[in-house]
């Protein structure tokens, strides 16, 4: 988290890190904390027993300081740190006048236990916020210390930092992968849950990407390194939730002014608790004040008032947040976009690649007389095996299961929206869509405009030459994906994609979407986005791949992109990162909004609630510094404990 996380209040880095350095000794946390109980309880008991030499006040004003110094010292000297950098209202502050005013009336036992019990609370929320930070470096830096690099005919073990770009990696069998690469054998699977949350093998192919932190589970593989440590997929998703809390929600920074102005008028009304009384007995001659009494009582209200409970555990409850959903393969970029989710009342998809696998087949081919199929598709997988389109990866693949060779071809061009022109022995040939033949004028027959599905028509030279039809089918969880998006009440549920209308309307029909717009241009996508924006009660949240639809997910209230694994562009420019390509996530991440939303509210509640009740009774004269300790102490601690719920709560 940030640096004020580990604080009641905001306050300079250097505390933090003085403190921090402390929280990483716990000996001698706990040695100032055992020695001042023990001191403080002996000194109780011998009170309570009559012990003869106790009896002297002196002796007990001795032993009480003794209790006193090893939990005030260290608080006074952030109180006065924070003195020399302004911050005059800061807890510590609170807490050394409050005690010494203790000392100062004589109430010594309290004056300690007031310190004592602050010291203890200030170490647990130290422990609370150092526990979720760990959890969730434990559960992404997963990253391994050595890298077995092989140079020459020797394998050499090294520091993963110390590996080269271009660099040959060997993997065993249950390790882990240190680095990003390109993977040198024919094919072999892995477990990557590191970085999706799901543990089902994934077969990955010559070629294909590598990435940190998979485990390779069936053979030894040797991968070569493309990019270097620091810069893997897993470093930038670590970075990425470890900063998460750079960007606070409003319910943070709310708390932070609000401490800010909070603190220095419950110190005004403290003095105003001794001060008034006193103004009023000058004008009431019979009204008996008693400086001590009315300043034990401001004392009381000064404990009460520490926003302690407020200020840490609703940065933790929305860290916690972060933790368990990126656990889920749900990355934050930060809490303001963990409190947007929860007003999202209207879902918008795009198509290919989010709700469908964006993995093309060859259904069927169709050609004109005279042509064969074995010479359709030679020519279309020719002209296609440059291309990185989903759908010329499917049409070569189709000719390579068919063991058709293709053929050299002149300069190949992309005429973008339509298709590709080539020649082959001096033959043009064009393969695309309809729009190129028009644009070329090759007469095709008008019943492919009716065609449902997706074509690839094929023309050689001025005569149409016929058509492959290939078919996307959805994601195994698109169904689940609308189900548990309408159990969340969010009813508004819409598709935008660049296919064709009819397509686009067969697949919202199967999931049970009403509204789906196809022949969508990217510009056509953002006019769409624009127009639901003008009603100002539509929160929108797009779900899109992060690369082409990035103009929308800047323009939705929540943009949300299906990163896949090392998508760089998906990381880039959505707030919500999806890792396991699962559209039944997006409810997931709303979930985990709502879930950490409930919980910081119910802290706000208990703190306020709790801190109200006592401070009306420490104001009247009911309640002592032991009630203030519990209000001020005891509340943040249950506030903390509930903010770590969200850890197993979020599913």
């Amino acid at each position: 988290m940030g640096h004020h996380t580990c604080k009641c209040c905001a306050h300079d880095c250097a505390q933090t890190e003085n403190r921090s350095r402390e929280a990483g000794n716990p000996l001698k946390d706990y040695w100032r904390i055992i020695l001042s109980a023990v001191l403080l309880f002996g000194g109780i008991g011998m009170h309570a027993m009559d012990v003869a030499f106790f009896r002297e006040q002196y002796v007990a004003l001795g032993w009480y300081l003794l209790a006193y110094l090893p939990v005030g010292v260290p608080v006074m000297k952030e109180a006065w740190e924070s003195i020399t950098q302004k911050d005059i209202f800061s807890e510590f502050t609170l807490m050394s006048i409050a005690t010494l005013g203790a000392f100062y009336i004589g109430e010594y036992p309290e004056g300690v236990a007031v310190m004592l019990f602050y010291s203890l609370g200030e170490l647990f929320q130290e422990k609370a916020v150092d526990k979720a930070k760990r959890n969730i470096s434990a559960l992404l830096d997963v990253r391994p210390e050595t890298a077995t690099v092989i140079r020459g005919k020797e394998a050499i073990v090294e520091a993963p930092q110390k590996v080269q770009v271009g660099e040959t990696i060997e993997v065993k069998t249950g390790e882990r992968v240190p680095l990003d690469g390109i993977m040198q054998g024919e094919v072999a699977a892995f477990n990557t849950s590191a970085l999706t949350g799901e543990s089902v093998p994934r077969n990955i192919r010559k070629g294909e990407e590598v990435l940190a932190g998979m485990i390779a589970t069936d053979k030894v593989v040797r991968v070569e390194v493309s990019r270097p440590f620091e810069k893997s997929a897993l470093s930038r998703i670590l970075e990425l939730v470890q900063n998460a809390s750079e960007r606070k929600a409003p319910a943070e920074l709310f708390i932070r002014k609000f401490a800010r102005i909070y603190t220095p008028i419950v110190t005004g009304l403290a003095v105003l608790i001794v001060l008034l009384p006193f103004l009023y007995s000058l004008i009431d001659g019979q009204f008996a004040f008693t400086f001590n009494d009315w300043l034990y009582r401001a004392l009381v209200f000064l404990v009460i008032s520490c926003p302690c409970a407020l200020v840490v555990s609703i940065p933790l409850g929305y860290f916690g947040g972060i933790g368990a959903a990126s656990r889920l393969g749900v990355l934050f970029k930060g809490g303001n976009y963990l409190d947007a989710i929860t007003r999202i009342n209207t879902v918008v998809f795009d198509k290919t690649g989010t709700l469908t696998q964006g993995t093309f087949e060859v259904q069927s081919c169709k050609t004109q007389p005279g042509i064969s199929e074995e010479k359709l598709v030679q020519l279309a997988a020719s002209v296609e095996r440059n291309s990185t389109h989903p759908i010329a990866k499917a049409i070569v693949n189709y000719a390579g299961q068919r063991n058709i060779a293709p053929v050299p071809t002149a300069e190949v061009t992309e005429i973008a929206g339509h298709g590709l022109e080539t020649s082959i022995d001096g033959t043009r040939i064009l393969v695309g869509n309809t729009r190129l033949l028009s644009k070329f004028r090759v007469e095709y027959p008008k019943e492919l405009l009716s065609i449902p599905d997706t074509i690839v028509v094929c023309a050689i030279g001025t005569e149409y030459a016929g058509y492959l039809l290939l078919s996307d089918t959805l994601k195994e969880d698109a169904g689940r994906a609308v189900e548990e998006l309408k159990a969340l009440n969010i009813t508004n549920i819409q598709i935008l994609s660049g296919d064709k209308q009819a397509i686009v309307t067969n697949f919202a029909k199967k999931l049970g979407i009403t509204q789906a717009y196809g022949d969508l241009l990217p510009d056509g996508k953002v006019k769409h986005i624009e127009e639901l924006r003008r009603d100002a009660g539509n929160q929108i949240a797009f779900v899109g791949d992060g690369i082409n639809d990035a103009p929308v997910l800047a323009l939705s209230h929540v943009g949300i992109a299906m990163g896949g694994l090392g998508s760089d562009a998906a990381i880039e420019t959505a707030d919500v990162v999806i890792q396991t390509d699962q559209p039944s996530k997006v409810a997931t991440a709303i979930r985990a909004g709502r879930q950490t939303r409930r919980i910081v509210w119910q802290n706000i509640s208990l703190a306020f609630g709790v801190k109200l009740l006592v401070l009306v009774l420490g104001a009247g004269g009911l309640a002592t510094l032991w009630e203030a300790v519990f209000a001020d102490v005891g509340v943040a601690l249950i506030a903390i404990v509930n903010a770590i719920r969200i850890q197993k709560l979020i599913k």
